[in-house]
């Protein structure tokens, strides 16, 4: 699937999942639903990915995962939060650096209207 094709299916899910459950749950249940929403749809997803952080040639557990990779090519970050802050967003921009991913999605399920919590950024630009 083309990577913007991929996208538009995970925003898609994520919309099920918000028009289903609404706002104020815990990430973690949106985050299982989600999953559930993308295996009905036939994509590929894997679930707290634990990403190391390499540091003068050393790879080094230091407790990061990724909420959801995609199809191994779109990282997913959940959140349910009253808004989305720089330091979200820059947490996704590492995680992509981190795991040499071009392509991430931050989802904040808190929102009245989902297209509303969703950043999509792409490595070297922000949209």
């Amino acid at each position: 699937m083309e990577i913007n094709e991929l996208t538009k299916e995970v925003i898609g899910a994520a919309i099920e999942v918000h028009k289903v459950l609404g706002p104020g749950l815990l990430e973690s249940a949106y985050e299982e639903c989600l999953c559930r929403e993308l295996a009905l749809r036939g994509i590929g997803v894997e679930r707290q990915l634990p990403l190391p952080v390499e540091y003068k040639g050393v790879r080094l557990d230091c407790g990061y995962r990724l909420d959801l990779l995609v199809d191994q090519s779109v990282v997913v970050e959940i959140k349910s939060l009253s808004s989305i802050e720089r330091i979200h967003e820059a947490q996704l921009l590492t995680y992509l650096k981190l795991g040499d991913w071009n392509l991430g999605l931050l989802i904040n399920f808190n929102v009245a209207v989902l297209k509303d919590g969703i950043k999509r950024i792409v490595l070297g630009l922000k949209e």
